[in-house]
């Protein structure tokens, strides 16, 4: 490929093409990617600043350390009472690491030959944070890693982001590339993911008479983007929707069923239609019949336990309105994480082909770099 070629694909966000991921033997770092939640309520407001300082997630312009600072000043008082509601923090960490050891003992099986799996947690916003899993991978002698996100479905503002870390912080701590990564950075179809999906639901729906069962209607609730970052070009709304529609395959499309969105911040345009407000809409309609499936989450956190659980369900007081339990510790599901870094190390792949793509209209220097370090 010519000088100008590649130059070309680049401007167009196509950073290279997929190819065969060389990786030394030994310890086969497994690294679970994610936003993370503050454990204890002392760890709120450092959560809040790192969430809303990030650029990639909510963009706030020029000033954006600055207000961040002063969002998160200004929410912690309220969001450290949300987190005391949930027992005094959030479960995510505990989630997170579960999943990732035990998907690591399952994986030690599936694949011996790159074997022993070793689970490191990353977290964007809390600790673990990825700087300190980095130099823990290091001190462990980690060569060769696996950067795994827990967001099924990719999005530049959460899994972009997360790599983005990564990438940056390993020029800063691994310039000579001594652990080689690839990157497993979007499984929103795997059929592991939708069977376990569809059990939770189909366990749920045995909670309703025989009467109304089929007629309960099913709200898949995934976190919500500002439109700007929809605008331009991020696939998040596509691969959810692509998720909801295998899962109701899978339930033989059993149920009315609508894709909604939660956890709106600030006053600019987001994606909806809004959880919360849906909810309400059906109850004034005379639906009183409804599941809420956090369909973007892997386990459950403050979106789920609080946003769903008690502002949404309990406020509602309406005895048919119910939840789907979250992902958690569900062995199918933790078989699923195993057989998706099973298929994703025998391919020896650096990532999907859809990596290799920024959003159409991504201007970010920073999306194309992280590509070039991770496609290297």
């Amino acid at each position: 490929m010519s000088l100008l070629r590649t130059f070309r694909f680049q401007s167009r966000g196509l950073v290279t093409t997929t190819k065969k991921w060389t990786a030394p033997k030994g310890p086969t770092g497994i690294v679970m990617l994610n936003m993370g939640g503050p454990s204890s309520l002392s760890e709120v407001y450092d959560f809040l600043y790192r969430l809303f300082a990030d650029e990639d997630l909510i963009p706030l312009g020029r000033y954006q350390k600055q207000l961040a600072k002063f969002i998160a000043w200004r929410r912690t008082p309220m969001i450290t009472e949300h987190y005391d509601d949930i027992g005094g923090g959030s479960p995510i960490r505990k989630w997170s690491e579960y999943q990732a050891t035990e998907m690591c003992k399952t994986l030690d099986k599936l694949s011996p030959e790159s074997a022993p799996h070793m689970p490191y947690v990353a977290f964007r916003y809390a600790a673990p944070l990825t700087e300190d899993t980095l130099k823990q991978m290091q001190a462990d002698g980690i060569k060769r890693a696996v950067a795994f996100t827990q967001y099924p479905q990719y999005s530049c503002s959460t899994t972009g982001s997360s790599l983005n870390e990564i990438s940056k912080l390993s020029k800063k701590l691994d310039p000579n590339n001594e652990i080689s990564w690839s990157v497993i950075d979007r499984w929103p179809v795997h059929a592991g993911l939708i069977k376990t999906f569809a059990t939770l639901i189909r366990d749920k729906l045995e909670e309703y008479d025989d009467s109304v069962k089929n007629n309960v209607v099913l709200l898949f609730s995934a976190h919500s983007l500002p439109m700007s970052v929809v605008n331009r070009g991020d696939p998040y709304p596509a691969e959810v929707a692509s998720t909801v529609s295998h899962v109701m395959a899978e339930l033989g499309f059993s149920n009315p069923y609508r894709l909604v969105w939660q956890s709106q911040v600030g006053p600019s345009a987001w994606l909806g239609a809004q959880t919360a407000d849906t909810v309400k809409s059906l109850v004034a309609k005379g639906e009183t019949n409804v599941i809420l499936i956090p369909i973007a989450f892997t386990s459950d956190h403050i979106e789920t336990l609080h946003e769903l659980d008690l502002e949404m369900i309990a406020e509602a007081g309406v005895p048919g309105i119910k939840r789907a339990s979250s992902l958690n510790g569900h062995p199918m599901f933790i078989e699923a994480l195993a057989d998706i870094v099973k298929n994703h190390l025998q391919e020896k792949k650096t990532s999907s082909k859809q990596y290799e793509m920024t959003c159409p209209m991504c201007t970010k220097e920073v999306c194309i770099n992280s590509r070039k370090f991770f496609l290297q």
